[in-house]
């Protein structure tokens, strides 16, 4: 059986734009949740994207859904797929890719494998997965599910969650905190770039950071 839900409301582009100036490290400074196992990683590591999460479930061999949806899926979504616990079978190739660049989708995470990486490469298509496999999924019509709750990487991800990607990984955000934690770490890259210009200067990373007056203070109670 396929079970297919409408489209979530897109996250606005005003926060998908801060979103994109944020790297994902930065929240790691904010966030202890929200992210995404790092086992899932970046095809293409010098890409930086967020988008709204569409998300699909695809178990074991079959694929059917996925090229289905390449059909429902909007400019500015963002693939997020769901293996039921497969590490085998590769669902995305160079076709999908193909298609997924050419329906304007911001990116893909899938909590299994992928292949044909030269054809991510070469279409620039920003893709976070487990790695590649030679052998993939096929088009047997079993069953699947189309904007539902999904597991991706132990994140628990929802259709219209705000979704941010780079080279560290991939952060997965509600809608209503999207726009605060965006600015909260711009704020924080922000503050970085005086700390560096201060290094720079001559100063020393533990007297800025405060770290050598914690020692000092640990050690004259100890």
């Amino acid at each position: 059986m396929f079970v297919i839900n409408e489209l979530p409301p897109q996250i606005p582009a005003e926060t998908i734009d801060l979103l994109e100036k944020v790297e994902t490290a930065t929240v790691g400074h904010i966030l202890h949740s929200g992210f995404v196992d790092p086992r899932l990683r970046a095809v293409l590591p010098e890409k930086r994207v967020a988008g709204t999460a569409v998300t699909l479930r695809i178990p074991g061999a079959d694929s059917t859904l996925l090229h289905h949806v390449l059909s429902l899926v909007r400019p500015g979504d963002f693939l997020v797929i769901d293996r039921c616990g497969d590490t085998r079978h590769a669902c995305w190739g160079g076709v999908v890719t193909h298609a997924a660049k050419l329906a304007g989708i911001k990116g893909g995470v899938i909590d299994g494998p992928a292949t044909d990486f030269s054809e991510v490469r070469k279409v620039e298509m920003p893709l976070w997965c487990a790695g590649p496999s030679p052998i993939t999924t096929k088009l047997l019509g079993l069953e699947g599910a189309f904007n539902v709750p999904v597991s991706v990487g132990g994140q628990t991800v929802e259709p219209g969650d705000a979704i941010l990607a780079d080279e560290s990984g991939v952060l997965v955000l509600k809608p209503a905190q999207a726009r605060s934690i965006a600015e909260r770490a711009i704020a924080m890259q922000e503050r970085e770039i005086t700390l560096l210009e201060r290094l720079r200067n001559g100063e020393k990373l533990p007297v800025i950071s405060g770290a050598t007056d914690k020692i000092v203070a640990a050690n004259a109670t100890g």
